[in-house]
């Protein structure tokens, strides 16, 4: 059975916390609302956008959360066309992570609350697209913590729950792991803490990519 290291993409494979700020402030300004601050906008990396949007909005309706949606995707766009976009630089120790997985033959994936579209861009811009077997994003499934994501991309890749880790830097990642019955190792890089990650049932907690690969091959 194929051993399978899914990743979480926005605060686990890069950095991308500056672009995800100034596109939900583009977003909240647009419809004439006081933007949130930027530590609540960092806690909700990691979900689809109605759901982030609803936990720093939950007075609003349904239908404002949905059309903020489409504001932070216009907003978003607008930044790359502008070229307004920050680099979204791999976290140290990434491309040295996968490489050593590659060579001990473990399949890659990614599993994100990002787009197709805005997966693919960042994959390409690192050298990265052709590494990964599969990729889930939220264009296709349900938010992070439902498990549909690392479900498919245990068929796709050919694995077994348990032969499958999930790594993430959010609670929703490591809900998301238990749910579909894999291994969740959490890192410290992104947005929540040590005692976020494991109180939502991380097998294993990571402080620097370098740590990665001797949690895996533990599986």
């Amino acid at each position: 059975m194929n051993r399978l290291a899914v990743f979480d993409c926005d605060g686990t494979l890069v950095d991308s916390q500056i672009n995800i700020c100034r596109a939900m402030e583009a977003t909240f300004d647009a419809h004439r609302l006081a933007p949130p601050d930027r530590n609540a906008i960092r806690r909700i990396v990691g979900l689809s956008l109605v759901p982030a949007i609803a936990r720093l909005l939950p007075e609003a309706e349904p239908a404002l959360h949905e059309a903020m949606a489409e504001e932070y995707k216009r907003a978003f766009h607008a930044m790359r066309a502008s070229a307004a976009l920050d680099p979204e630089p791999l976290y140290d120790g990434i491309i040295e992570t996968i490489e050593a997985l590659d060579a001990a033959g473990w399949l890659l994936g990614v599993a994100t609350g990002k787009s197709d579209r805005g997966l693919r861009l960042i994959l390409e811009h690192h050298g990265l697209h052709s590494r990964f077997v599969t990729l889930q994003t939220a264009d296709r499934h349900p938010s992070k913590p439902h498990p549909a994501m690392l479900e498919l991309a245990i068929a796709e890749a050919g694995a077994a729950p348990e032969t499958t880790a999930m790594i993430g830097d959010t609670s929703f990642d490591m809900a998301m792991a238990r749910a579909a019955g894999t291994h969740a190792v959490g890192v410290l890089w992104g947005y929540h803490t040590s005692e976020e990650l494991l109180g939502a049932g991380a097998h294993h907690v990571a402080d620097h990519a370098s740590q990665l690969f001797a949690h895996l091959e533990r599986i």
